[in-house]
Parts: structure tokens; C-alpha cells; sequence
């Protein structure tokens, strides 16, 4: 399995190309914003991509979807909780600065225990509210990537619309921490002095 961490944006926003190396299908989650360098990797890799992910609503994680949906076809897939901030005309505003053009409504829609399969590869939707309502992280072979629900050093903000501090703390403590120690945490943004962690070294910070 192939996993590339791309930072993109001015918001330190991690995208990341996920892929089978046998069969060459993969998703991009996240895609924000700078292109050239995730369509770099993609070309490197040669993925084909199949779909497009957003681990939740906020526009500096969905304002590249309208491009890379127009140059690959793929389909977006988002939870059903946060498709209504898709399309709002203030995300679209903001997004327009970082380089993005806002985001079509998804294809598809997303809920917990959900599986997304591309190749030998499946990606297990765990459902994560507390940043937005729909946040979700995904898992996959020891790896979680979790968006803005959980950072190395840190969560996500709870004070925007739809955001509660103790509905993402359950998130976190009896959601992403019951997975085993070793399993790798993957941020949704580059907020703390690493770019990874795992499961045992966020224990100490929540339980």
C-alpha cells in the first residue's frame, strides 16, 4: 500500500494519496488546494484515482474538489452530517484565497462503519463528531487518518457551528484511542512539531 503526505495550502492542511500498488486504484483525501504537487505523486505512482474523500465539511479541507473531481473524474464521497456546508457562498469566498473553488455537492454520502475499497485496499469509516458533526476518520491496516478530530499535538476547534468539546473527546477516547498502540495517527493538519504519531503516544495526552 502506497501512503504520500502532502502538505498543501496556507493552512497546513494534510492531503494524502492512498493507493494498491498492484492494481494502481486510489483516493485522495483531502485534496485542498496545490495541485501540481498531488497530481505529481499521483503521476509518479501512476494511481488512477477512484474516489475523493473529505474527513469533514470545513472549507480548507474541501475547497479543491470541484478541480480534482473536473481532472479525475472520481466521485466525492463526504459523511451525510456535514454535505450542507458544501456549497455555502462564504466557504466559497474563502476558498477562492487559498487557490480552490469551493465544492459540488458529493456523489455519494458516508456513514460509520462505511467501507471504501479500491484494489486490495478498504478504508473503514469511523465516524468522529465533535469538530463538525460529520467528521470522520478512516482506517486502514494499522494506519488511521484522522482529519481534524485528533492532531499529534492537539484536536481540532469545537467553537465553530456544530462543534462540542465533549462530543469530540468521546470521539477521540472511546473511537480513534481503542485502536491498538501501534497503530499510525495521520492529521488532517500539520499543527504540532510532527507530521504523525500513533495511538500509544496520544494516550498520554487523553487518557
Amino acid at each position: 500500500m502506497i501512503i504520500e503526505q502532502m502538505l498543501v495550502t496556507g493552512m497546513a492542511v494534510f492531503c494524502y494519496l492512498i493507493a494498491d500498488e498492484k492494481t494502481g486504484e486510489g483516493v485522495l483525501i483531502d485534496p485542498a488546494g496545490d495541485f501540481d504537487k498531488i497530481f505529481k505523486l499521483v503521476d509518479k505512482h501512476k494511481v488512477n484515482i477512484k474516489y475523493i474523500i473529505n474527513t469533514h465539511g470545513h472549507f480548507d479541507h474541501t475547497s479543491g474538489n470541484e478541480h480534482v473531481m473536473n481532472k479525475t473524474g472520481a466521485p466525492l464521497l463526504i459523511h451525510e452530517n456535514d454535505v450542507p456546508m458544501l456549497g455555502k457562498i462564504s466557504s466559497e469566498l474563502i476558498s477562492g484565497f487559498e487557490g480552490g473553488t469551493g465544492s459540488t455537492r458529493p456523489v455519494a454520502t458516508l456513514k460509520d462503519g462505511d467501507i471504501i475499497e479500491f484494489g486490495s485496499v478498504r478504508l473503514k469509516v469511523i465516524h468522529t463528531p465533535g469538530h463538525s458533526p460529520g467528521c470522520i476518520c478512516l482506517y486502514t491496516d494499522g494506519n488511521i487518518f484522522t482529519g481534524d478530530t485528533l492532531f499529534t499535538e492537539g484536536m481540532g476547534r469545537t467553537d465553530f457551528q456544530g462543534g462540542s468539546y465533549q462530543v469530540i473527546m468521546d470521539s477521540i477516547r472511546n473511537r480513534i484511542l481503542k485502536f491498538p498502540d501501534d497503530t499510525v495517527v495521520w492529521p488532517g493538519h500539520h499543527y504540532g512539531r510532527f507530521p504523525r504519531s500513533t495511538v500509544r503516544e496520544q494516550k498520554q495526552y487523553y487518557l
